[in-house]
């Protein structure tokens, strides 16, 4: 198992038992022995989670950060789960606050996977008629202004 694959499996595990993320760094040797959940079943425990239909604002943010707290990028179908967890409890903002936080997750391959997330997640946007980052212009500074020197050309 590489150090990543490592990492993650001991994030997973601390998130699972309850304790903060934080501690992982610090102990997740400790933490690595016993039951190791894949991605396949992490991914499917966090999409049965979010389909929930007894979910509250709290358990949707909670899973959310669950789902923030992992080192790498949530299954399109865990997205869709989440998206309609998020309208089922009527909260918007909160909907375009993670796909925001989806484009930062794509760290550096942002202009190869974010892409692919919302062409993957553009049905279910469309359907719940929740806005992108982008459709409301939250991908460009709010007070960009024109710089004056360009402004007056003579």
């Amino acid at each position: 198992m590489s150090i990543s694959g490592l990492v993650r499996a001991s994030m997973r595990l601390v998130t699972r038992q309850g304790n903060c993320v934080f501690q992982s760094r610090l102990g997740g040797v400790r933490f690595s022995h016993g039951q190791q959940e894949t991605d396949e079943e992490w991914d499917q425990r966090m999409t049965n989670f979010f389909q929930r239909k007894d979910l509250d604002g709290w358990d949707v943010r909670r899973g959310l950060q669950e789902l923030f707290s992992i080192d790498g990028v949530p299954d399109p179908v865990t997205i869709s789960a989440a998206l309609h967890a998020c309208r089922r409890v009527n909260d918007h903002s909160l909907a375009v606050r993670f796909m925001e936080t989806l484009r930062y997750k794509c760290g550096n391959k942002v202009r190869e996977i974010y892409p692919y997330l919302i062409q993957e997640v553009r049905p279910t946007l469309d359907q719940l008629g929740i806005s992108t980052p982008e459709d409301l212009g939250y991908d460009k500074p709010e007070l960009a202004l024109q710089n004056a020197e360009d402004m007056h050309t003579y």
